[in-house]
């Protein structure tokens, strides 16, 4: 070891009983104390070696108590996280000399502390200024003396988790010396080594670091070894180096396969949770990889079991979800139990319905993940932690995706056991289980329905809170069954029960009631009509009832609503009961609480419904969005000059307000002119369409295209600034902004018409790009299709030459979607496009008459120019060359044609 720097520098006695002082009184349970002390520490640090004196409290001060020896720690790994190139070097190097020689302190604690001030040195970018740590740290992997090698050890475990590129990266490749000789750990005496060798290993794999590849096969011999490993860490760790090389080597796996599922099992069922919960992960990997049947068919009798047991509450559980309070409805909310909201952007999508009747879908690029459903399945800050219970449930669900109806024998007998069983615990886990097979199995569980719906219809009225709340989340699994049954036979049944439960008196069943209310008026849409007035009554006296958190799902609720029955809304007994609880709500509300974001979403599809109807209540809430636009510009203006004296808004503000705007225009069409003419909404919306945010810019060029349709007048002096800049943002990389922008073009080409000839060279380059690019999403595609469509509707002259470059993928991208007005715009141009350039079209022809056939009722004109260009082909051909011609064609589309245009 190195000759103690310490004799150097030695602490002041009034200066060291100073700190420990402050460092003491820091650990009082006032808060005011706490922050007078943390505002003397922080000006502690305009002296230089102020940090010396905590690295020395930390190291030396071996009288001194653990728990304030560590805080000496921890106040100095954030010192140097915050302010560590403004250390002296006289400073550093005495903190990273007294971190090696303490690295084998007695006290576990102290240890540990000394090992994050080591990553957070490193994770500053200073491993190359610090060239004798990890020798060093190696070194003392090879002592006899148990704390120094655990010690260090500690330090190289987080070292690997915080700044694992770092190792890799760096000139020396010490991973090359380092990944041999964790390895050669896995089989030492200490489950403390152990366990930190393997974690150690483990940061490596998801990279496929090359150190490690190169010794796959010593890593996996030794990793197989450990598999019975008595330690709990070990277990755990092992779990999940497999669940990881399932992903990156599942060659290497393929062989052992059989075995490592035998293992798995048995360590789903692991007697710790932690070491189940990392096994159960292993199932949700295995669903997503194609061998998957194969490897699994043989096991899932025994498999099944096991995740259903897994999907039961344990007594944790329970205890951490109040499972025992039945009644809380009049428990205020704590603020830290309401989860941060973040707002989505609005997209716009041209407003059709897909042939198969379904609404266009949100194909953003973050959407959400596979487990998000069991993310929010018991809802509670508690247990929002991913656990056994949801990780059961989320694999079977995967599964259930892979095997289908091939589960249903070896599951119904379970499932029927656990839904009649006395014990509530049982019959929640069995509803459970019902919900996560749904999806999968729903052919299968068809036959089932008629009697499983009524029973869990009932079940809304178990005495259990517990019971009440999954049933509501399993119900609403089975939705979209429900929605296409007899009115009178399911859905009122299940819209009354789950209603009733949206009143319920515990906050747990509100919440997931008014969450399967939401999913149910998303698959009922318009059927929900003839009921609205006793939802609307419910949803407003829920408004009574809530406390602070269900409140701001209940605004979901009701917005959802209003996008499923649109202007259904619109009526005056059913205004009067909705508008005035969302009014008050609005007027309390300060302009930076940030549940106006819910309550700004909800209002936005409210006021889209209501049309009209909204108009008395358009005027203050258009201001003050105006005015939340301006607040936030001038905020990051503020920030952006100034960034010591102003921190960054948050804009989420902006972006929901601008979609309360969209939502406005949106409904209220031509009579928000008289706002727009008085308020500066096109010069804000100039500068948010710049911002470097993309969910401002979204939103941006969705209120853009709104705009344009309602008061095309006020946006078009704008026009040749704002083209531009929707052509700069025709890129795919960001699938939404790509979407608002390519639509706020077609809008704007419809007003435009021929003079939108100067910006086709701005636009079309890029769209035609988008059109033909692989895996693009659907619906980018179709409004692509459509905005090409319309600039050539506007400008045949300037589009048809490029005809041969996006015909095909044109006509396949709109053949799928039901007549509407943006496919009648877009097809019209299309044959405009033909008519200037008819040999654009031929080497895809067959392309055009799909695309026509997909018509189901083209309005008599557009018909005529069907017939005319299909006749016209025809003839050119000769009746000997197009009978040849149309044999190629599938028998439905040659039929359809027959009948329809007579060729």
């Amino acid at each position: 070891m190195e000759p103690a720097v310490s004799s150097i520098w030695e602490p002041d006695p009034s200066g060291l009983q100073q700190i420990l002082q402050l460092l003491k009184e820091s650990q009082s349970p006032n808060t005011e104390t706490q922050r007078t002390v943390q505002q003397k520490l922080e000006s502690l640090n305009q002296y230089p070696d102020f940090n010396n004196y905590l690295i020395y409290v930390l190291t030396k001060l071996k009288t001194e108590d653990e728990p304030t020896r560590s805080l000496s720690g921890l106040i100095l790994k954030n010192n140097v996280k915050a302010h560590f190139y403004n250390f002296p070097a006289n400073v550093i190097e005495f903190i990273k000399a007294e971190c090696l020689g303490s690295i084998g302190d007695p006290s576990p604690l102290i240890r540990a502390t000394i090992g994050i001030l080591v990553t957070t040195i490193v994770s500053k970018g200073d491993l190359p200024a610090w060239p004798e740590l990890l020798p060093k740290l190696c070194n003392f992997l090879e002592t006899n003396e148990y704390t120094t090698r655990e010690g260090a050890f500690g330090a190289l475990q987080k070292i690997c988790e915080d700044s694992p590129e770092m190792l890799d990266s760096d000139v020396s490749q010490p991973l090359n010396i380092l990944i041999p000789k964790f390895i050669q750990f896995f089989n030492n005496t200490s489950p403390k080594i152990r366990s930190h060798a393997l974690a150690c290993v483990n940061q490596f794999i998801i990279s496929r670091t090359q150190a490690l590849m190169n010794h796959i096969n010593p890593f996996l011999e030794a990793l197989f070894s450990l598999a019975n490993d008595e330690d709990v860490e070990v277990r755990k760790n092992v779990c999940r180096a497999i669940v990881m090389l399932l992903e990156v080597r599942m060659d290497r796996l393929l062989p052992h396969m059989l075995n490592i599922i035998e293992y798995m099992m048995l360590r789903t069922q692991d007697s710790d949770e932690t070491v189940s919960l990392e096994a159960c992960e292993f199932w949700l990997s295995l669903a997503e990889q194609p061998i998957c049947k194969d490897v699994l068919k043989d096991h899932m009798e025994r498999l099944i079991p096991v995740l259903i047991g897994g999907m039961k509450y344990s007594e944790i559980d329970i205890i951490l979800l109040k499972g025992d309070v039945e009644e809380d409805e009049q428990v205020p909310d704590k603020e830290q139990d309401i989860r941060p909201r973040f707002h989505k952007s609005k997209t716009r999508y041209q407003s059709h319905l897909t042939a198969s009747g379904d609404t266009a879908p949100n194909e953003s690029a973050d959407s959400d993940s596979d487990d998000s459903d069991y993310g929010g399945m018991d809802d509670e800050d508690a247990l929002s932690d991913w656990n056994l219970r949801k990780c059961s449930a989320a694999a079977l669900d995967v599964l259930s995706n892979v095997f289908h109806e091939e589960l249903l024998p070896t599951l119904l007998p379970i499932l029927k056991e656990k839904l009649f069983h006395p014990v509530w615990e049982e019959k929640e886990s069995g509803i459970l289980v019902l919900g996560a097979i749904a999806e999968g199995c729903m052919q299968g569980m068809i036959p089932h329905l008629t009697e499983l719906i009524p029973f869990l219809i009932q079940c809304l009225d178990e005495k259990k809170a517990l019971v009440r709340s999954i049933t509501c989340w399993t119900l609403s699994r089975y939705a979209h069954w429900v929605v296409q049954q007899p009115h009178e036979q399911y859905l009122q049944p299940l819209m009354y029960g789950l209603l009733k439960r949206v009143l319920d008196t515990n906050k747990r069943v509100q919440e997931a009631a008014c969450s399967a209310f939401a999913t149910l008026e998303e698959e009922a849409c318009t059927e929900l009509v003839p009921y609205l007035g006793f939802i609307l009554e419910t949803l407003v006296f829920a408004f009574k009832k809530y406390q602070h958190k269900n409140l701001l799902i209940l605004y979901d609720a009701i917005g959802t609503l209003a996008d499923s029955v649109g202007h259904h809304l619109n009526k005056e007994e059913y205004i009067g009961l909705l508008m005035p609880p969302l009014i008050e709500k609005w007027n309390m509300l300060r302009d930076e609480d940030k549940d106006l974001f819910p309550l700004l979403e909800c209002l936005s599809s409210v006021a889209t419904a209501l049309q009209a109807g909204f108009l008395p209540y358009t005027e203050p809430v258009y201001k003050r969005c105006i005015s939340l636009v301006e607040q936030t510009i001038k905020q990051c203006m503020a920030s952006i000059q100034h960034p010591d004296q102003y921190e960054a808004p948050d804009k989420d503000f902006m972006i929901v307000a601008l979609d309360l705007l969209s939502g406005l225009a949106e409904g209220l069409e031509h009579h928000i002119e008289q706002l727009v003419a008085q308020s500066n909404i096109l010069t804000l919306l100039f500068q948010c369409m710049q911002d470097r945010m993309p969910e401002v810019r979204q939103s941006s060029f969705a209120l853009l295209g709104d705009l344009t349709k309602a008061c095309f007048s006020h946006v078009k002096p704008f026009l040749s600034d704002v083209l531009p800049i929707l052509g700069t943002n025709l890129n795919p990389e960001f699938i939404s902004v790509c979407n608002n922008a390519t639509w706020a073009i077609g809008e704007i080409s419809i007003q435009m018409g021929v003079d939108m000839q100067t910006y086709i060279p701005s636009t079309l380059p890029q769209l035609v790009e988008i059109i033909n690019r692989p895996n693009t999403p659907k619906t980018l595609l179709e409004n692509t299709a459509i905005t090409i469509g319309r600039l050539g509707f506007v400008c045949p002259n300037e589009v048809a030459p490029h005809l041969p470059q996006f015909i095909r993928q044109w006509c396949t991208s709109l053949r799928n979607i039901r007549d509407n007005e943006e496919k009648d715009s877009a097809f019209r141009g299309v044959c405009c496009m033909i008519g200037v350039n008819p040999g654009g079209i031929v080497h895809d022809f067959i392309f055009f008459c799909d695309a026509v056939a997909s018509w189901v009722t083209p309005k008599d004109d557009l018909k005529d120019t069907f017939y005319t260009i299909l006749h016209g082909f025809k003839s050119q051909m000769g009746d000997e060359n197009w009978r040849r011609y149309s044999e190629q064609f599938p028998p439905a589309l040659r039929e359809r044609l027959a009948a329809q245009y007579g060729v």
